[in-house]
């Protein structure tokens, strides 16, 4: 998918037809989509086109548990918009393909994984506004952020990597830490992939990286992050080190990410951090602070069967 290319007057028109209007009425939905659920999806394609010959995948995984609601519904707003044209204007990576992701629990949600298609123009937001807000999450402590590691890393074909060796990006964002496994029970159940054990989630991480340049972003706003916040960053950092981004203001996401995919693609920082205006580079500048030069770029490798089975 990705064979359209964005316009601008389509997104205004259709920002402006969410204004005034509540969440619950933006988010109608009450289930899960049937076109988003990972068992019915067997692969997600991000393929070049005429109007998109150099395509770049994008992954947002938005925590959509308690609190975490807001992000996707500020997102659909103001930040998509942002997020798109600034990479077309900028440039850090060309032809942008976006899929959106929702993520929960999966020890307790219905629903702990909604899987977009990878778009190109304004049904991005048309397919977000179509995600379940389940707003569930238990009392475990940790949100299932390993699955969508574990559905890009089994369940999608990229063009940038299969075609020129270039990774894709992945971004989940939430408040909580991260799970120490990934149950092989629950990737039978939300994915339909029969998995021969456990596996930690160290080990999905590295099968995610293998086509993905992954970041986690951490809300601070977050009731939990504030709650806990030592716990949150300690578990992260031990994962990712200096790709956890710290988000003060969650309606600056867009800025976030558009500003790590340009210093991972070489660019300067506090450059980058500059070029944004008012309180907006002061956010950005906050979660870009810890984000190291790029490691050399790698080639792409195999990846299927990387589980034992599928």
């Amino acid at each position: 998918m990705g064979f359209a290319r964005w316009d601008s007057t389509d997104w205004s028109d259709y920002a402006s037809s969410t204004s005034g209007r509540s969440r619950e009425d933006v988010f109608a939905r009450r289930s899960l989509d049937p076109d988003f659920d990972p068992r019915r999806i067997d692969m997600r394609e991000s393929r070049d086109s005429d109007l998109n010959p150099q395509s770049n995948a994008i992954i947002i995984a938005f925590d959509e548990t308690g609190s975490m609601g807001s992000i996707p519904d500020a997102f659909v707003r103001e930040g998509l918009g942002t997020l798109v044209e600034e990479i077309l204007n900028r440039r850090p990576v060309s032809d942008p393909h976006v899929m959106i992701m929702g993520l929960g629990d999966a020890w307790c949600d219905s629903a702990p994984l909604q899987v977009t298609q990878f778009e190109a123009d304004i049904r991005i937001a048309e397919q977000l506004t179509r995600l379940w807000l389940e707003g569930g999450g238990g009392g475990n402590r940790f949100e299932s952020y390993n699955l969508p590691w574990y559905f890009a890393a089994c369940h999608t074909a990229i063009d940038c990597f299969e075609k020129r060796g270039r990774k894709g990006y992945l971004f989940t964002v939430g408040d909580e830490p991260p799970p120490p496994a990934l149950l092989a029970a629950h990737v039978r159940e939300v994915c339909g992939d029969a998995l021969p054990r456990d596996l930690s989630t160290r080990e999905v991480l590295a099968a995610a990286q293998r086509m993905y340049e992954v970041f986690h972003v951490v809300v601070e706003q977050g009731s939990y992050y504030r709650s806990d916040r030592g716990t949150v960053r300690r578990g992260w950092e031990a994962l990712l080190g200096q790709r956890v981004l710290y988000l003060a203001d969650y309606r600056r996401l867009a800025e976030l990410i558009v500003s790590a995919i340009a210093v991972n693609e070489g660019s300067d920082a506090a450059s980058v951090a500059g070029s944004w205006r008012g309180e907006t580079a002061e956010v950005v500048a906050r979660g870009l602070a810890r984000l190291a030069p790029p490691e050399p770029p790698t080639r792409r490798s195999g990846w299927r069967n990387l589980f034992g089975g599928r």
